[in-house]
């Protein structure tokens, strides 16, 4: 019997054909959400007669030219010009402005694209810092202390979150205009930070708990103080999970859209409001608008895959009980 092969297997490793399975789900799954972002940037390189063509022209150089007159008209303002005007006007001196010209418009000025991206910037990282350093230490106190009513106070932190945006805006908008907070980088930083910090204190909270208290008591018994304690044993544990929940919180607050088409308007306008406006400059400029928003995706992927590792543990983390 010892040259006998066996076919048991164990229970816990997947076998072979479970393996092909899970990878032939998760890559179809991944090729499913990846079309739309594929699509939006090729349309980006894509001019306005072929963004709108049937059949859909798809592979760059065989079905279409790319061209950059997309981001040429994201980055600048537009003005319909008469035939004898643009005869009048000496050479283009870039290929954007030739690329306009084209199209009988001209050059007026820079748009406000990149203001509005800075806005979102500035507002989604300054609410982030904000809400996961309010929510760490709140979850913090939770975690740590005894807390009168502590379990009440949990749920109705987080049943702020139930409320769909559109419920509370027009409260918020009546309060941001007497407080004087209306499309103001501070008062959407402010906004921002409130939405999200319940979201933070109920995931933090759950990391802090899998941190042994040991830890801290022997430093304290070393002559640690609390604060020492919670700043050098504590947080540096503790930075999975902090890491997962300013992702979670940048997210929300990069791609928010209601409330800041309520309570901005310029100043303090964000990108996701004004990318739909570039559609009314010069027509339906399809290019420009998928060239805004593949722009838009850039800093919040790059944040994501950096700390990519961070984000797998971080949500992983206590999963498993020794």
């Amino acid at each position: 019997m010892s040259g006998a092969t066996s076919t048991a297997h164990s229970v816990v490793a997947p076998s072979g054909r479970v393996k092909l399975l899970a990878g032939a789900i998760v890559v179809l799954y991944a090729l499913v959400a990846l079309v739309p972002l594929i699509w939006i940037g090729l349309t980006s390189i894509k001019t306005p007669p072929d963004s709108i063509s049937y059949p859909p022209k798809v592979v760059p150089f065989l079905h279409f030219e790319p061209s950059i007159e997309g981001y040429c008209n994201l980055f600048n303002a537009r003005s319909r010009q008469t035939a004898d005007y643009l005869a009048s006007l000496p050479p283009a001196k870039s290929d954007c402005e030739a690329i306009t010209r084209s199209r009988s418009m001209v050059v007026v000025g820079p748009s406000n694209y990149v203001p509005r991206f800075v806005n979102s910037l500035i507002i989604a990282f300054g609410s982030t810092l904000l809400s996961v350093g309010l929510g760490t230490c709140a979850a913090y106190a939770f975690s740590r202390f005894k807390v009168p009513l502590k379990d009440d106070l949990l749920f109705f932190i987080l049943s702020t979150r139930m409320m769909p945006p559109i419920a509370v805006a027009i409260p918020i908008f009546l309060m941001y205009r007497e407080l004087g907070l209306s499309d103001t980088r501070l008062g959407m930083i402010l906004l921002y930070t409130s939405v999200n910090v319940s979201l933070a204190v109920w995931l933090l909270k759950g990391f802090i708990d899998e941190i042994p208290r040991e830890y801290e008591e022997a430093a304290m018994i070393d002559g640690y103080t609390r604060l020492q304690a919670f700043r050098k044993v504590v947080l540096p544990q503790a930075t999975t999970g902090i890491v997962a929940t300013a992702i979670f919180c940048l997210i929300f607050a990069w791609n928010e859209y209601a409330f800041a088409v309520l309570l901005t308007s310029g100043t303090a306008q964000t990108a996701p409001p004004f990318i739909p406006i570039i559609i009314g400059e010069g027509g339906q400029d399809w290019p420009a608008v998928a060239a805004g928003t593949t722009l838009f995706l850039i800093p919040i992927l790059v944040f994501t895959v950096l700390l990519r590792k961070h984000l797998l543990r971080g949500i992983t983390f206590g999963a498993v009980r020794k």
